[in-house]
């Protein structure tokens, strides 16, 4: 692939760019970073980096666009669901293979999504939409509890909350309307920042779907299992593993359900990453983003002989043909260690011992000692992340608790 420039769309907020960036370099591709905020030394290697208004796909896509005119790039990878819709927008402007703008921007916003997949009769959650103005005492009146509110914007669970009640729906209510109102989630939302999302709670196991779409066709990468259950207050996740132990019949449901859903949107290039609920009922589709999936979860991914999944999608990106990739068959699976209570970090101890547990590949810990902790619904991060492998996904997951079991967090309380 010598020749090739990437243009990675690295927000400052991001776990992924070494991963990426690595994953390019095993490549033999030249990588571009786009951020939001300048790259140190980017005035001495112009060709390696380009600030971007993110926050605006258009505008990004024209800056992207003028960058090209001077340095051609062969693809335009995006990392996150913001990303993603400027990466569509700015890969329509250069004619590479992409998915439709309004496509990405419907993925992205949680109500459009509910919308379209309704119309495309893709199960998904009843929902309703209120904005800030109304009066939550009036909307918790007309519910059928349980219900679930969230912002149309935020990933990673973040202003998740299940209310089982009247009481407990306007206190959910009046809490996400505080997040919104916090400074960066404000910029972040646009005029989504007033919206809030009510729709039923779906019972069930939840699982995680990583795929690929090769001109509207979905490959699935991966099934994970998410073994702790997800039913509230709030949605904090933390163990996957894959291979899934659901049936193969079930597993068939989930790809097809999601492939529905990829159809439905009108994304029809490159990866998806979707949270489905299981019931007896079949497969809901509760999110299905046009990028791969979060945090450092992807180094639990290895395929042929040995690619990871940024290798992966940077392939297709670039016109390679991976329909034959298939993943390693060994089970593994990550831990997103979650964060206790608010605080700041003062120290880690443990992480020898965790790291001694038979299969356990690695312990990260990606927070900063003394930075403040914001636990969810309110934060948008982990203490770090355990990672394992194994004969069985059952060996895999109790290595992933045993590991966790000896870390200790030191978190003074907030002053």
């Amino acid at each position: 692939m010598e020749g090739k420039r990437v243009l990675l769309l690295l927000p400052t907020t991001t776990y992924r760019a070494h991963d990426f960036i690595r994953a390019a370099g095993h490549l033999g591709v030249e990588t571009v970073v786009g951020s939001d905020r300048k790259q140190a030394l980017q005035d001495l290697q112009p060709t390696r980096g380009v600030t971007l208004e993110l926050r605006d796909p258009e505008k990004a896509a024209g800056q992207i666009a003028a960058f090209d005119a001077k340095h051609h790039l062969s693809a335009v990878i995006p990392t996150d669901d913001e990303t993603a819709v400027v990466s569509a927008a700015a890969s329509a402007r250069l004619g590479l293979p992409h998915n439709p703008p309004e496509a990405a921007r419907a993925a992205r916003r949680k109500d459009v999504l509910r919308r379209v997949l309704h119309d495309a009769h893709v199960p998904t959650p009843r929902f309703s939409l209120m904005t800030l103005e109304d009066d939550p005492g009036a909307a918790a009146r007309k519910q059928i509890f349980p219900v679930v509110l969230k912002p149309t914007f935020l990933a990673a669970s973040r202003g998740v909350i299940r209310a089982d009640d009247a009481e407990q729906f306007v206190a959910a209510f009046r809490r996400i309307a505080a997040l919104l109102g916090q400074s960066d989630v404000k910029e972040h939302g646009g005029d989504a920042g007033r919206l809030v999302l009510v729709e039923e709670f779906v019972p069930g196991v939840e699982v995680a779907l990583e795929g690929i779409l090769l001109a509207s066709r979905l490959k699935v990468l991966a099934l994970f299992d998410k073994p702790d259950p997800l039913d509230g207050p709030f949605f904090e996740e933390t163990i996957y593993v894959t291979p899934s132990r659901l049936s193969a019949r079930v597993q068939k449901a989930i790809a097809a359900t999601t492939a529905s859903a990829a159809r439905a949107l009108g994304l029809r290039e490159g990866p998806v990453h979707a949270e489905l609920r299981v019931n007896d009922r079949g497969p809901w589709l509760i999110e299905v983003a046009a990028r791969s999936i979060g945090g450092l979860c992807s180094r639990t991914l290895r395929f042929g002989t040995g690619l990871s999944l940024e290798e992966v999608v940077l392939m297709h990106a670039l016109g390679r043909d991976v329909r034959a990739l298939r993943r390693q068959p060994r089970p593994a699976g990550v831990m997103m260690i979650p964060i206790p209570r608010a605080g700041v970090l003062r120290g880690v101890s443990g992480l020898t011992a965790a790291r001694l547990v038979p299969g356990i590949e690695d312990v990260t810990v990606s927070a900063t000692i003394g930075r403040p902790l914001v636990p969810l619904p309110e934060g948008a991060s982990y203490l770090g992340f355990i990672f394992a492998r194994a004969k069985t996904p059952a060996l895999v997951e109790a290595a992933l608790r045993r590991a966790h079991a000896r870390l200790a967090f030191d978190i003074e309380p907030a002053g």
